[in-house]
């Protein structure tokens, strides 16, 4: 087993969640979302679960803190919900949720914790998801004005901050294939939103610049695309997939320009101007997270660009039918700096494994879930002696919680939460990465 000794000196470990994921929107003043209204709408979520009580970090964050103390990690990667902060998404802040998140900050730094701030992940406020959300050209300047916000009111205390977390999933997942709010199957809708994405982020990045914070990074989500046989075919739709999953927004934040792989279906449905907006996308960073989980083989479809689809693969899988490949995590850890990042520092912002855990004598043994983190830790620790600049490592997640189209019955927790009762119970994994972690 691993120790932290085998990492670096300072080297971060840390444990990542999403505000609507577990803080429960019923309390605290928080508005409406569009994933509520996706929630609400029969067939887009199993038996129409919603982010309303969660798992009730909101009145529970202390206990949740001392979670993640004890394990010995040291930051913890939470994202404010930009509804309980400005429930309209624009106009007058809400006081209560302005407060939460001081006192949440505050408990972090009480219990020697980095925070580490992501400020969107992924619940748009409706008022502003009925002018059109990601799709309209106006989204940078509000998404300015929330950052501006959350500049002034927490900026001093926290250690990083990302804007945007997984651009992909914002943008092609919600509004090309429809999996996740607002629900969207618009080739077009999904290029305005891909770069509309990129454009916030960089606006956000040069506003909080300017209120002086430091360690601004961006994170975005990365699949290992494998061609399902040999043919030319499926190299070529591989390669499609590879462009517009992994290489769209490293190529705009760092190349200043978009893949031609992904143009040759985009291009005549991006904003106008779109090319004027590097500049500002570009704004300097100084880190990049990774999240990784898995890897999809591709295959030819006969349908419109990108013309492509997966197929079932043949490793062990986990609990969302992801399989797993660590081979792919190091593949990422070699390219990012190669292709895009140079000597920029690196972390894995998210990694982690859905299991069907349950509690046998109030014990939950997720050895899966101990094997999967091992096998990419190593890897981790290969890619670093080989010179890759990675700094830190967060694993997802900290909680069992809301998954999105996929209600409460994926967990992906380090600590088991009975959604009937909200009790918490640390998993094997948590007591593993204890034993890693806290040096005696």
């Amino acid at each position: 087993m691993l120790t932290r000794n085998d990492f670096p000196e300072g080297f971060v470990f840390g444990a990542a969640t999403s505000a609507y994921q577990i803080e429960g929107t019923a309390k605290g003043g928080a508005g409406p979302t569009h994933w509520d209204s996706f929630a609400a709408t029969p067939g887009n979520v199993v038996r129409g679960e919603n982010g309303d009580r969660a798992c009730d970090h909101y009145t529970r964050y202390p206990e949740d803190l001392d979670l993640v103390a004890a394990a010995g990690f040291d930051s913890y990667r939470f994202s404010t919900s930009w509804a309980r902060v400005l429930p309209e998404g624009r106009g007058t802040p809400n006081p209560e949720g302005l407060d939460f998140y001081d006192r949440l900050i505050d408990a972090m730094l009480e219990r020697g914790i980095k925070p580490a701030a992501t400020l969107y992940h992924w619940e748009l406020p409706q008022p502003l998801a009925d002018l059109g959300g990601w799709r309209n050209g106006d989204m940078p300047n509000w998404f300015g004005e929330f950052a501006d916000l959350i500049a002034r009111r927490f900026g001093d205390r926290l250690w990083s901050t990302a804007p945007i977390n997984e651009p992909w999933c914002v943008a092609w997942l919600s509004h090309f294939m429809g999996h996740h709010a607002p629900g969207m199957r618009d080739i077009r809708a999904a290029a305005r939103a891909m770069h509309h994405v990129l454009l916030s982020h960089g606006t956000a990045i040069e506003v909080m610049r300017g209120h002086g914070m430091t360690n601004l990074g961006a994170v975005c989500n990365f699949e290992y695309a494998l061609p399902a046989d040999d043919t030319p075919e499926a190299a070529g739709a591989a390669a499609r997939y590879d462009a517009i999953y992994n290489q769209f927004f490293l190529s705009g934040l760092f190349k200043g320009t978009y893949p031609d792989l992904v143009l040759e279906g985009l291009e005549p449905h991006l904003p106008q101007g779109w090319q004027d907006d590097f500049a500002t996308i570009q704004a300097p960073l100084d880190w990049v997270g990774l999240n990784y989980y898995t890897c999809k083989r591709i295959a030819p479809a006969a349908t419109p660009w990108p013309a492509l689809q997966e197929v079932d693969g043949p490793l062990p899988k986990t609990q969302m039918g992801w399989e797993i490949n660590p081979e792919g995590l190091a593949h990422f850890l070699k390219m990012v700096p190669q292709d895009y990042t140079g000597d920029l520092p690196l972390y894995v912002t998210e990694n982690g494994m859905a299991n069907p855990d349950v509690i046998i004598d109030g014990q939950i043994d997720d050895s899966a879930r101990i094997a999967y983190l091992d096998q990419h830790f190593n890897k981790a620790r290969l890619a670093i002696a080989d010179g890759v600049p990675l700094k830190g490592y967060f694993v997802w997640s900290l909680l069992d919680n809301y998954e999105w189209s996929l209600g409460y019955e994926k967990r992906f927790g380090l600590v088991h939460v009975d959604f009937e009762t909200l009790k918490r119970t640390p998993k094997a994994s948590w007591h593993s990465l204890k034993s890693m972690l806290v040096t005696s």
